[in-house]
């Protein structure tokens, strides 16, 4: 049983039903206007779940495949009425996000690993140093020590936002001036953390993708850097995407899936958008486990990604 697993209990439920409010609204009318009146899945239904499905920015292609499956059930199963459609719509869209199942089964991300290196990647904008402050806040809150480094050392701004996080919650942070080497503030992030006996280390990174070959260049030095200190490091690359871009969060995967090794993924803003489909689109295009949910402005939205939670929230307008 890993920390994370008590990270989702009531509280976090009411915070996801809330952040999916807007995508929720915006699926479920038109589902409900697909199936109204019908006693069974016809071709029709069908257009209108597709058209549903795309409109919430899953994608066509994660789309056409949840569309095919159920159209292989309805073959198989010759009647299918629209209340089953729902249950049906709801295993499908959980199988596309049985990803890394076995990885992420309880969340054990520290492995026996000290400290664990968590690499934080993504665009300028998209809530990476909030995120990095959040999940600093949630480490601390389960008992963990933890140090930033702030390797984003293009941005006087981030270096400033992450000082802010790191006295909002209460932890160290490693920091050099702007213009600074970003892998030489890497260095001095893990060997002070190797020094001080902490448990996990949360490293910022410059959030520019103009150029993909200087992105693959400069991670590739910080890696390498860290590995001096910590041969295996670092143990986790966590991609940040902002969930209200749609089909721009899964060009910005594309790009920073072919620059580096990432491992995980966070989807932050889901709380301002209708487009919070994306995160199936993500899962199933990229393979990569989508491991946390940005859902509000609160030091506690960024949430553990439970796709069991996830589905029944998505579908939850239709029992208020």
């Amino acid at each position: 049983m890993g920390f994370f697993d008590k990270l989702f209990g009531k509280k976090e439920k009411e915070s996801l039903d809330q952040g999916l409010q807007k995508t929720k609204e915006g699926f479920l009318s038109k589902l409900s206007k697909a199936i109204a009146g019908k006693s069974t899945v016809d071709a029709t239904v069908l257009d209108e779940l597709e058209e549903a499905l795309i409109g919430a920015d899953v994608g066509v292609d994660t789309t056409l495949q949840i569309i095919e499956r159920i159209e292989e059930r309805v073959k198989k199963d010759k009647y299918i009425n629209t209340t089953e459609l729902n249950h049906l719509l709801k295993d499908e869209i959980q199988n596309v996000l049985k990803v890394g199942d076995e990885t992420e089964k309880h969340f054990e991300i520290l492995n026996n690993k000290k400290p664990f290196v968590i690499l934080v990647v993504g665009v300028n904008g998209v809530g990476k140093t909030t995120t990095i402050g959040k999940l600093a806040h949630n480490y601390k809150k389960a008992g963990y020590s933890v140090l930033l480094g702030a390797a984003d050392t293009f941005r006087a701004a981030a270096v400033d936002q992450l000082t802010i996080w790191s006295e909002r919650v209460g932890v160290p942070i490693v920091k050099q001036a702007m213009g600074s080497d970003p892998s030489a503030v890497a260095f001095d992030t893990v060997k002070s953390a190797v020094a001080k006996n902490i448990d996990v280390v949360i490293i910022d990174t410059a959030g520019r993708l103009h150029n993909k070959a200087h992105l693959m260049e400069e991670l590739s030095k910080i890696k390498r850097v860290i590995q001096k200190v910590i041969p295996d490091a670092p143990h986790e690359v966590m991609l940040v995407l902002d969930g209200s871009t749609g089909q721009n969060a899964l060009e910005q995967a594309k790009q920073f899936t072919a620059a580096t090794d990432v491992s995980a993924i966070t989807v932050t803003k889901l709380d301002g958008t209708a487009k919070g489909g994306v995160v199936l689109a993500i899962a199933n295009q990229f393979k990569i486990p989508v491991k946390f949910i940005g859902v509000g402005e609160k030091i506690d939205d960024l949430l553990v990604f439970d796709k069991k939670e996830f589905v029944d929230s998505l579908f939850s307008l239709q029992h208020q």
